[in-house]
């Protein structure tokens, strides 16, 4: 933030979440049971997706990111599904509470919630998942016509690759860093005019 690093973890989880208008204290623990319970990583024998970043003793980077929060208007982002800044900073706060007290506290680590942060990520692997709250039941008669058109475009969306099959087949050098699979990219948690 403002070029001063405030915040780092070495392995462990880093953890983008988007405050939804629609999210409630159950949604909350919901998502601080499965962020803690979550089976990425792999066990002494070398077992993949077996164990938890608490089983490892892992630690935890939240990072309070709205435009996961995004719906596209054409090709303009519009995130009037976010939750007002005041109300997510009480919300993201609650969410960092939980998983102190859930987890071990010091093993818990955040940004600045609405600033703008320069985020290095580096994945293993590169793995990412995504993890969504319980729908809730919503009125379909409350639901504007962008909505609705989102909810048939999400239906219909099929998963495309992230990179192309030469550059996932090509061979990477463990030791060169340059040769990360991580990702490293500008994370804005800062809402603009």
């Amino acid at each position: 933030v403002g070029g001063e690093q405030i915040s780092s973890i070495g392995r462990g989880l880093c953890v983008l979440l988007g405050i939804s208008l629609e999210d409630t204290q159950r949604e909350l623990e919901h998502m601080v049971r499965k962020i803690l319970n979550l089976r990425v990583f792999e066990d002494e024998s070398g077992k993949h997706w077996s164990k938890s970043v608490m089983d490892k003793q892992y630690e935890v980077l939240c990072v309070s990111q709205f435009t996961l929060q995004c719906i596209l208007k054409g090709n303009k982002p519009d995130y009037h599904m976010a939750m007002p800044t005041e109300q997510a900073e009480c919300f993201y706060n609650n969410f960092l509470e939980q998983l102190r007290k859930a987890y071990k506290p010091e093993l818990i680590k955040d940004g600045k919630f609405g600033a703008y942060m320069q985020v290095h990520i580096q994945n293993d692997g590169p793995v990412t998942i995504e993890l969504e709250s319980p729908a809730a039941t919503v009125d379909p008669k409350q639901l504007t016509k962008l909505e609705k058109q989102q909810q048939r475009k999400e239906k219909t969306r099929t998963k495309v690759p992230s990179e192309s099959s030469r550059e996932r087949n090509a061979p990477r050098n463990k030791d060169d860093p340059s040769a990360s699979s991580g990702a490293e990219g500008d994370v804005s948690s800062e809402r603009e005019p």
